[in-house]
């Protein structure tokens, strides 16, 4: 099999034909049809790419298969951002009077899904920490439909053993949903070792440049054409340009990847000993409590480190404030380092009591390293801690 930067560059090739090297933007909302056969065979052709754009278009084909190949799965498909691509699985797959298992510790829009959208429809929901196998056993009841993944989690870099929960989810017909945003598929395949369903924020990684918001999910044919449906009526559809943006990026993707993972590991280590900082969360760390195990399930560990400041929120705002390189923003996964405190952002999205109970400190930042030289973003990040030391 091709390897993952050929996968990339290449996995698209039959889709949409042209002589052009760079694929063509199909900036058009509908297509034409030769004959009225024709015309209906296209109307109803699940995740196709020539009938209306809603429906599909060439660029999110092309998009689809790269990404469907680097995550080792039979399909995938597009959506507008990582929350459509969560949001319309979901309701696609679970039904008032089911009951869905999630993490803990997991992305804020994904924690609202869980303790808000889904009790509201009528479907039930636990949250288990992900660091105890049995918790997700004891967790599975009768209606138990869909498991929800996310490893390494945001923003404390906790570690899901996947193969693990989709073992258990299969035995008792459930099934299982991954966010693979932070690890990528170039760190960590959730399919290959079960899981049915792996989503992204493919604003982050997979694109890479901060220019585009978009989602992928990639899985089986037969999941993906029932959360298709659902797709059309909420039309959370993908604009052709931001598509071709979002290929654009997947093909350097495995190029970016190698030096996200030796910035990250570079920084983890740089701060953990630091006086200013209280404890250092990064599955590449020896002293990281899963460490072993997230050796076993990923190849690196991804750009994104949360940093504990020891003297709580007012340092971390500090600590912030002091960086050169990293901005201050909700992002990850561009090229230019970003930095953000967690308690001030999720202020907006969760009710105190929510943050409490997501275990996330007052003085947590997260780091998103970029692809700069590490050597300039190990002095600037260790610049900032001694001004708050």
């Amino acid at each position: 099999m091709p390897g993952r930067s050929t996968v990339a560059i290449h996995a698209d090739r039959g889709i949409a034909p042209s002589r052009a090297v760079a694929p063509p933007i199909h900036q058009t909302a509908t297509f034409a049809a030769e004959d009225a056969e024709a015309f209906a065979r296209v109307a109803v052709d699940r995740r196709g790419h020539d009938f209306y754009t809603r429906y599909g278009n060439p660029n999110h084909a092309q998009v689809a298969a790269v990404v469907a190949e680097l995550e080792h799965t039979e399909a995938a498909m597009v959506t507008a951002s990582g929350m459509a691509a969560l949001t319309t699985a979901v309701l696609g797959l679970v039904s008032a009077g089911d009951h869905v298992i999630g993490q803990k510790s997991t992305y804020g829009g994904t924690a609202s899904v869980l303790l808000n959208l889904l009790p509201r429809l009528g479907i039930s929901v636990t949250q288990v920490d992900q660091t105890d196998l049995a918790a997700f056993g004891r967790a599975l009841s009768p209606r138990t439909r869909l498991i929800l993944l996310e490893s390494p989690s945001n923003p404390l870099l906790q570690i899901t053993d996947l193969g693990a929960v989709a073992g258990l989810a299969r035995a008792h017909g459930a099934l299982t949903m991954a966010d693979n945003t932070f690890a990528t598929p170039v760190n960590q395949r959730p399919a290959d070792v079960g899981v049915d369903l792996v989503w992204h924020s493919a604003t982050k990684y997979l694109n890479g440049h901060s220019d585009v918001s978009a989602g992928v999910l990639a899985g089986s044919a037969e999941l993906l054409d029932r959360i298709w449906d659902v797709a059309l009526l909420t039309g959370a559809v993908l604009g052709p340009f931001d598509a071709w943006l979002l290929l654009r990026g997947l093909r350097t993707l495995p190029l970016r990847m190698p030096r996200h993972n030796a910035n990250g590991q570079a920084l983890a280590e740089a701060l953990q000993d630091h006086p200013a900082v209280g404890r250092v969360h990064y599955p590449g760390l020896t002293t990281h409590p899963q460490h072993v195990l997230a050796a076993k399930q990923m190849s690196g560990f991804g750009g994104v480190l949360a940093v504990e400041l020891a003297a709580g929120f007012e340092a971390a705002d500090a600590f912030l404030g002091r960086l050169r390189y990293a901005r201050r923003s909700a992002g990850l996964g561009g090229v230019e380092s970003l930095a953000v405190h967690p308690a001030s952002m999720w202020r907006g999205m969760l009710s105190e009591q929510q943050i409490a109970e997501s275990g996330v400190p007052l003085g947590l930042v997260r780091l998103a390293a970029g692809t700069e030289d590490t050597e300039d973003l190990v002095a600037d990040v260790l610049a900032a801690a001694d001004s708050v030391k």
